[in-house]
């Protein structure tokens, strides 16, 4: 880092502060050679990971998707806004961690069913519903049955 007064390298950091959304920090640096104050930002660099569609198209992921699915699963239920963000928070951790720069939307969606079936029964069943795309009550049921049966 170089003073953007002088060019120097020589700083001190007078101030270190979380930006609102956590994602960042907020330093407050003097420079030692012309004293001049200015501010910098600190934030995590990210890959961007793809999500590869079932089609083959491919799409930056966007946790925002991820999220307004859960929601719209969770619709009435005793599902605490809290616990969907830990939720999506948990999604992202995993696809972060895997390391892969292109993950498949099936998967994205494996989490999340797995996700919602330890938050609430209903809320797994419609997800599924949507995401295996159930063609009839025969499929439903078959569903219901699995989890009927793990419990």
């Amino acid at each position: 880092m170089k003073c953007i007064y002088c060019g120097c390298a020589d700083l001190k950091v007078i101030d270190s502060r979380p930006v609102d959304d956590l994602n960042a920090i907020r330093r407050r640096r003097e420079c030692n050679s012309c004293n001049k104050r200015f501010t910098t930002y600190e934030t995590i660099e990210t890959t961007p990971v793809l999500v590869v569609k079932a089609d083959g198209s491919r799409q930056q992921l966007d946790m925002n998707k991820i999220k307004n699915g859960i929601i719209k699963s969770c619709e009435k239920r005793p599902v605490s806004l809290h616990e969907i963000d830990q939720l999506v928070a948990d999604i992202e951790k995993q696809i972060y961690n895997s390391m892969d720069r292109e993950v498949s939307s099936k998967k994205i969606g494996e989490m999340v069913m797995n996700g919602l079936k330890a938050l609430d029964d209903v809320a797994y069943i419609r997800f599924a519903s949507v995401y295996r795309q159930f063609k009839d009550s025969n499929t439903f049921l078959e569903e219901l049955k699995k989890m009927l049966e793990k419990k």
